[in-house]
């Protein structure tokens, strides 16, 4: 006896393509309701309402403020996710060239901003001496 007949699984005749044994009903889950039937927001307020009359008043107070309390904690939680997450906004600037530029154009403009790169790295190079030596430091 195979296992396969001991499990009580299908013959290879009858299974689908690739092997898979058909389906035989729709999942159970799909058809079941959120809540079930008896339930329903209002049912739940009125029982919460008939459980704090059967209270007494300091209860109420005591159980009022914890719930108040967690509120605001979540409610702040929510705000500050919200605060200071943006990066501030990046102005990008683009140049913007003709379409019928040649080959030595591109060079020559390479060049203006390959000296002009030179030049502003110059100048911070002696401002750092600069304040090399007005502070001492070698």
């Amino acid at each position: 006896m195979t296992i396969a007949i001991a499990r009580g699984w299908p013959h290879s005749a009858d299974l689908a393509a690739g092997g898979w044994p058909r389906a035989t009903t729709a999942p159970t889950y799909g058809a079941m309701a959120i809540l079930p039937p008896m339930v329903g927001p209002r049912a739940a307020l009125r029982d919460l309402t008939a459980f704090l009359r059967q209270r007494s008043r300091e209860q109420v107070i005591a159980g009022s403020a914890a719930v108040l309390v967690t509120l605001i904690i979540v409610i702040i939680f929510f705000v500050d996710s919200k605060i200071n997450t943006a990066p501030p906004p990046q102005i990008v600037w683009v140049e913007s060239f003709p379409a019928n530029r040649t080959d030595a154009d591109i060079i020559r403009d390479q060049k203006k901003a390959a000296e002009e790169r030179r030049k502003a790295e110059e100048a911070r190079r002696k401002e750092f001496e600069k304040l090399e030596k007005q502070f001492g430091i070698e």
